[in-house]
């Protein structure tokens, strides 16, 4: 069944979601913030509405109201109507009855949304007990194991004592899923449900969800900043800006015909595999670096054409690193016999699934996790058998941009002392006055207002901490910065002016970089070189118009097809060829 036949039957059976004039504000110190501003939206059974937007559009905001999850500081306005009751009027305990039951949401990490100490089976029987208090345990562990089953969950009823660290990242999703399937809803809001997720698993993922909104009839609200999901699954797409509602079309139109500029200007900040790559290296072997950029603002690389002849900095061969298993566990050999080299000015990416030792290779390269054979050099030093008292003036030398800045900064600092942060740690000799107008000059190559030193963390957006923490990350002028997956949560627009900045920076300051990502679009558009990684073992590895426009690994193959693109037509196309690619069971 096509999209529009499945929307025109949707559309005859009534709405199940009707948001009439929905009008948000939150008291802050500061004063009033007007978050979401006089929103209408419907959405019918089997309808799945995507809301996008930047971060501050709303969109979040939207989708809280929808199972009445704002916080007292809100002050709320209009209607949303579930299942014919308005969730801004009802009591309290009506609204208890509700969330599950009529409505239930997916949150946008499964981590922190499931509690360690509980086995999962526990967790999702928690709302069966509220609202089935006369279940006996073996009901509610039928009902459960069920749910688990019906998300794709193995060995369901063995696994329904297991603790949330005992799954992936894709499990875990499985899981929150599962939670909100459990009862029966018929409206999911889903936030943000695949943003950490490798391709492949999003893929999974994606599918999951079609198959229930395809086999139930589930509506689903899903909020996210990925233009190639809401391509993959999206009926219907509302896009909002700063609280507006600007646009609401049916998928293949907004692709195809935005009608609002701040609409295209999102679809063109989308990487795509080649937009980049094939024009600024041309641009760059002609001398023509800065003249080329792609669709997202990035500027072409620095074309040095001595790059490729360059000696290289990191060198590995057939590294191995093995983690020891505690008591009763083996160890875990996450890098198997891997050889690389990373030239000097070299951008090299690193892409592969979670648990395919991307992560464990940036942080051995940084000493933080220690090489276990074969041979690893950093800048000259030997890693495998190092001392850290000898590796300490070589780390110096090496800038770490970590994934989530919100985590590696330090809540109680400002963003300034977290940037001075390595001149203390590596003692620099530094007067206070010049540490200060050291911390100034770094960011503004970052393009933060000098202001913003006396800020704290959390006082900045999500696209401005990453932008601190690539200063940090330069505050020592490093000849090698390892980056590990740092644009993956950030929205599209924000994520191709970091990239943008990466770009002039590297170009600056002809540092080398290991960009590790889980994007192959974003590491196609960086790297001069990328290498692919399975399960510990580097599978391919060469330039972006080898390894990602001709590969020659299967996993390779799969993990291009899973890469959702912004456009509805090629990514169907897409995702049966993925279908095909993917491994069987066992």
């Amino acid at each position: 069944m096509s999209r529009k036949t499945q929307h025109t039957t949707a559309s005859a059976a009534g709405s199940i979601l009707d948001i009439d004039g929905l009008d948000v504000t939150f008291s802050t110190d500061g004063g009033d913030v007007h978050a979401v501003k006089d929103v209408s939206l419907s959405v019918t059974p089997g309808e799945v509405l995507a809301i996008v937007g930047e971060s501050g559009s709303g969109k979040t905001v939207t989708a809280r109201s929808i199972l009445g999850l704002l916080p007292e500081t809100a002050q709320r306005s209009g209607a949303v109507i579930v299942s014919g009751k308005d969730v801004l009027s009802v009591s309290a305990d009506q609204l208890r009855k509700m969330r599950g039951s009529d409505v239930s949401m997916v949150f946008q990490e499964p981590s922190t949304a499931l509690n360690p100490v509980y086995t999962v089976g526990w967790q999702i029987a928690e709302g069966l007990r509220a609202h089935h208090r006369r279940a006996s345990k073996a009901e509610l562990k039928a009902k459960v194991v069920a749910a688990m089953r019906q998300v794709g969950i193995p060995d369901a009823e063995s696994r329904y004592d297991y603790y949330p660290h005992q799954f992936s990242g894709g499990q875990k999703q499985r899981i929150v899923i599962a939670m909100a399937l459990a009862l029966g809803a018929e409206l999911i809001v889903a936030d943000e449900p695949t943003t950490a997720l490798d391709v492949t698993v999003q893929a999974e993922i994606l599918d999951l969800l079609r198959e229930l909104r395809d086999e139930t009839g589930t509506a689903i609200v899903l909020i996210t900043h990925n233009m190639g999901v809401v391509a993959d699954l999206a009926d219907r797409v509302a896009v909002m800006y700063r609280g507006d509602l600007i646009e609401v079309s049916p998928v293949e139109q907004l692709f195809s015909e935005p009608k609002e500029q701040y609409t295209r200007d999102l679809l063109a900040a989308v990487p795509r595999l080649g937009s980049t790559v094939a024009g600024s290296r041309k641009a760059a072997s002609a001398g023509e670096a800065g003249a080329v950029a792609d669709r997202a603002g990035v500027a072409g690389r620095a074309g040095d054409a001595d790059r490729a002849e360059r000696d290289p900095i990191v060198v590995a061969r057939d590294l191995d690193i093995v983690y020891p298993g505690g008591i009763g566990r083996p160890d875990f050999h996450a890098v198997k016999k891997v050889s690389f080299d990373i030239r000097a000015g070299e951008v090299y990416g690193l892409v592969g699934e979670s648990g395919s030792g991307k992560t464990t290779i940036g942080r051995a390269i940084a000493g933080l996790t220690r090489a276990s054979g074969g041979s690893l050099t950093v800048l000259g030093h030997e890693m495998v058998g190092f001392k850290e008292r000898s590796f300490g003036k070589i780390r110096r030398r090496i800038g770490f941009v970590f994934q989530d800045p919100a985590a590696s900064f330090n809540p109680h600092l400002t963003i300034g002392e977290c940037i001075a942060e390595p001149f203390a740690i590596h003692k620099r000799d530094l007067s206070s006055a010049d540490r200060s107008k050291r911390v100034l000059e770094l960011l503004d190559s970052v393009q933060l207002p000098g202001a913003y030193a006396s800020r704290y963390p959390h006082e900045l957006s999500g696209g401005q901490r990453q932008r601190a923490s690539l200063a940090r990350g330069l505050a020592l002028d490093p000849e090698l910065l390892i980056a590990d997956e740092p644009t993956s949560a950030l929205d599209v627009s924000v994520q191709a002016k970091v990239l943008e900045l990466f770009v002039e920076l590297q170009n600056r300051f002809d540092f080398a970089a290991l960009f590790i990502s889980h994007d192959l679009a974003v590491v196609d558009m960086l790297s001069d070189r990328i290498g692919v990684l399975f399960h510990g073992e580097l599978l391919e590895e060469g330039t972006g118009e080898k390894v990602l426009g001709a590969p020659s690994n299967d996993y390779t193959k799969r993990l291009i097809a899973s890469l959702p693109v912004p456009d509805p037509a090629e990514q169907a196309k897409r995702r049966e060829l993925a279908r095909t690619l993917r491994p069987t069971a066992g």
